[in-house]
């Protein structure tokens, strides 16, 4: 008998020290985008630890990068029954909840941490970006412009907020703050795909050819996902406006 209970410590033991690992593991997996590899491994590590929220929260967001958005929000669900009060589950659920156009869901995730997290940085410029999605999504260009540029101050040197703030200046026809934008980040960050797409998109609609064309050497360059209609829309969301012309710059330049 007194092998038998020893036999099984030593195989608790060993579980419990491999546990660390595993969980490593998948991380890294996670981290190195190998959505495949890393679901088994998360699976494993909540059949050891089924209460763990951190591990819950993890294996939502590699179900959503496998696409499904339901298995993500059941995920992300569970971790905060676990953890009720963890921001990055309420994030990381309201961008399951986005991918699904379920967008008041996510709103309210969104809402949930500003609420609770008022100084600046993060999760609030998070947030605050991701409802300027939200709004944007529902074509509400004011209150998305009014969340970008919140989240820019909220997190200095978040430079897809400024941009995104830009771009629904562009939406809303303000051309000369979008422009100033623009040309302010890309002094900033000279290799910044987003901005010069943007700029390249708005100097096309003002007639300012040669420049634009200069613009999109290096945007295209930096990233060529920026001719793709289908994925700024849906991946990336810019707004209506410069999206358009992008598309006639691209099909007539």
């Amino acid at each position: 008998m007194s092998g038998l209970l020893a036999l099984l410590l030593t195989l608790q033991l060993a579980l419990a020290s491999s546990l660390p690992q595993l969980f490593d593991q998948a991380l890294n997996a996670s981290r190195e985008g190998r959505f495949g590899d890393a679901l088994p491994l998360w699976n494993r590590v909540l059949e050891r630890t089924p209460a763990d929220a951190a591990a819950w929260s993890n294996c939502g967001n590699v179900q959503l990068a496998l696409g499904d958005a339901a298995a993500a929000i059941a995920d992300q669900t569970r971790a905060l029954e676990l953890e009720p009060d963890s921001a990055d589950a309420h994030l990381n659920r309201g961008t399951a909840e986005e991918a699904r156009g379920d967008w008041e869901a996510a709103e309210a995730d969104y809402r949930w941490i500003l609420e609770r997290f008022e100084a600046p940085g993060e999760p609030r410029a998070s947030a605050l970006y991701n409802l300027g999605n939200v709004q944007g999504s529902l074509g509400d260009w004011p209150a998305a412009r009014a969340s970008f540029a919140a989240a820019a101050e909220a997190r200095p040197g978040f430079a897809m907020a400024r941009s995104s703030a830009a771009l629904a200046s562009f939406e809303l026809g303000d051309l000369d703050e979008a422009e100033r934008q623009l040309r302010s980040l890309i002094r900033r960050h000279p290799l910044f795909a987003d901005a010069r797409a943007a700029l390249t998109a708005l100097l096309w609609q003002r007639g300012v050819r040669g420049e634009a064309e200069s613009h999109w050497a290096a945007a295209a360059g930096l990233d060529p996902r920026y001719r793709q209609g289908e994925w700024l829309v849906g991946t990336r969301r810019w707004p209506p406006r410069p999206v358009q012309a992008l598309e006639q710059f691209l099909a007539l330049s």
